[in-house]
């Protein structure tokens, strides 16, 4: 059995990373399940159901092969007119970064339209995007938040230069994590 985080390559042939990218999705738009990889069977598990009347605003999953600052692997909010299932692997282009104080840890979240979208894939930068897309998705993470009895702080969008750098970063660490079994959960 193929492992979602350790066995599917990020990059997409014909295009550079860490601009274009594959993506794993996790919870599909519209979803109030909390899913979320578990690291040593590779299968998803239900974390927990959202305890407030709010669902996810876009396709949220994570990018294989990088390890984040909170020792997961990179988080990607997906934006395409469709819902996209659970464990699908998809293309998916940066257009920004939104970053999360949470429980006083940085906790990025890279903003990306999918490829493959006739409508979405028009979309270069965040500033493209409505403005109200990313109000919904900031009030999104606070009141899920709140509910949960957790405190959040969600910085402003960034322009898809700063998620490059981030993207970059977590695939290094990763690497580095690889070779030295650093990582917690990384099977090798």
């Amino acid at each position: 059995m193929i492992h979602p985080w350790h066995d599917v390559t990020p990059a997409v042939e014909g295009h550079d990373l860490p601009g274009v990218f594959k993506a794993i999705i996790e919870i599909p738009r519209g979803c109030s399940n909390k899913y979320e990889l578990d690291k040593g069977s590779g299968m998803l598990k239900l974390d927990r159901v959202l305890s407030s009347a709010v669902h996810y605003p876009a396709n949220y999953g994570f990018i294989p092969q990088t390890l984040a600052e909170d020792n997961d692997p990179l988080d990607v909010l997906v934006y395409c007119t469709e819902d996209i299932p659970p464990m699908t692997i998809c293309e998916a282009r940066a257009v920004g970064l939104m970053t999360m104080i949470d429980g006083g840890d940085p906790d990025h979240k890279i903003i990306a339209v999918l490829c493959q979208d006739p409508i979405y894939s028009e979309f270069h930068l965040a500033s493209n995007f409505p403005k109200h897309i990313f109000k919904m998705l900031k009030r999104f993470f606070e009141d899920y938040k709140q509910l949960e009895g957790k405190g959040v702080e969600v910085d402003e969008v960034m322009p898809a230069e700063t998620a490059h750098a981030v993207i970059e970063n977590s695939l290094e660490a990763y690497a580095k994590a690889r070779r030295t079994g650093g990582a917690r959960g990384l099977v090798l």
